[in-house]
């Protein structure tokens, strides 16, 4: 299992339009990963809906796991993605 964090960029946090550029990303991807806060239960990062519930503002740090033999280069770009602005884009 690869693991890694990130710390959301966005302005408004995991809200509508970053939280769905995410799970866009992450359903694209085809590998399953689970995001959640440190020491909290990971859900499905590509349900918006889950991702939207988890609450993650900015500057919150966030847990992504997922496994298999593309996890590492999903997981890698998925920190970026989180690590940028996306209300800005």
């Amino acid at each position: 299992m690869s693991q890694r964090t990130a710390v959301v960029a966005s302005r408004v946090g995991l809200h509508a339009r970053p939280a769905s550029i995410f799970t866009q990303a992450v359903a694209a991807s085809g590998v399953d990963v689970t995001i959640a806060k440190p020491g909290e239960e990971g859900m499905d990062a590509s349900s918006i809906l889950m991702v939207m519930a988890l609450g993650a503002g900015p500057g919150q740090t966030v847990v992504l796991e997922a496994d298999g033999p593309e996890s590492d280069r999903v997981l890698d770009e998925l920190v970026v993605l989180l690590e940028t602005d996306l209300d800005a884009q």
